[in-house]
């Protein structure tokens, strides 16, 4: 005897039911899956990665511009922010495309000014490059201009800082100082005029300094006062104390930075705030 129509039906139900649930059990599975390779990715899926990224870049690099160059500096720019943001993942991989990056930013819109702080800071402190950093900054100078693009002059302070700093180029850290005068007094802001004399205080010391210690505070002063996370400003701190200067946190957030008396900077009052850094700088 033939069984009721409902019947059947009732069954097919109950069999399209149990297939459905079943695949959604492995599809759930195999979602938590993947979201735990992403959470938790292997250092063979993180090289991968990398390698990845840094195809992509090399094909920015050769890529014609098709009048649309600052929107990909743009956009490289913001995938950069990812890139050096994601701490923990850079802790496993290293920050090795930093200057990759600002290749592509770089030779796309050389007078991006704000990059070439990002340039300096993750590739001389993070990437470890710093002969990148100002090989790049070098390239790109000639093309740039007192008044273009505005706060110019910052670049050769930061041509300067990678060179005294990392690179031991006291003469030529020396003479960046001095185009940083040059370009902040054409400039002639209230901010530039400071910078032209902060400028010309450093490489007073380098001129007239041997061991340069002051000039490397003063240095290492910029740095902290700009840093954007702890582990760079207590290398700053740590690399000031080093050469023999003080930091002292202030009420307000600043900091007190203080050089070491020599014969040739016997001056008290030769450092003072520097308002690029948002640091007090003082002479003992």
């Amino acid at each position: 005897m033939a069984q009721p129509n409902w019947i059947q039906r009732l069954a097919l139900a109950g069999t399209i039911v149990a297939s459905g649930i079943g695949v959604f059990l492995l599809q759930n599975q195999r979602f938590e899956v993947v979201v735990e390779q992403l959470k938790n990715p292997t250092q063979a899926e993180l090289e991968r990665q990398t390698q990845q990224e840094s195809d992509r870049l090399a094909v920015l690099k050769s890529l014609p511009s098709f009048d649309f160059d600052n929107l990909v500096a743009d956009w490289a720019m913001l995938n950069f922010l990812y890139y050096f943001g994601d701490t923990e993942i850079r802790n496993r991989t290293s920050y090795t495309l930093a200057p990759e990056y600002f290749q592509v930013i770089l030779d796309r819109d050389p007078y991006f000014q704000v990059a070439y702080f990002f340039l300096s800071a993750s590739t001389s402190l993070y990437a470890g490059r710093p002969d990148r950093a100002v090989a790049l900054m070098e390239e790109k100078l000639p093309l740039l201009s007192p008044t273009t693009p505005e706060k110019s002059y910052y670049v050769w302070r930061y041509k300067a800082t990678d060179e005294l700093l990392f690179l031991g180029r006291k003469e030529s850290a020396r003479q960046a100082y001095l185009k940083a005068v040059e370009w902040a007094t054409i400039d002639g802001s209230e901010e530039a005029l400071l910078m032209a004399e902060r400028s010309q205080e450093t490489a007073d010391f380098l001129a007239e300094d041997l061991d340069s210690r002051n000039a490397q505070i003063s240095a290492w002063g910029a740095i902290l006062g700009n840093a954007f996370d702890e582990a760079t400003q207590l290398f700053a701190i740590q690399n000031i104390q080093r050469l023999g200067g003080s930091v002292e946190q202030l009420p307000n957030g600043r900091y007190a930075v203080r050089g070491v008396s020599t014969e040739s900077t016997d001056n008290p009052d030769s450092l003072r705030l520097d308002p690029e850094t948002n640091t007090d700088l003082d002479q003992d």
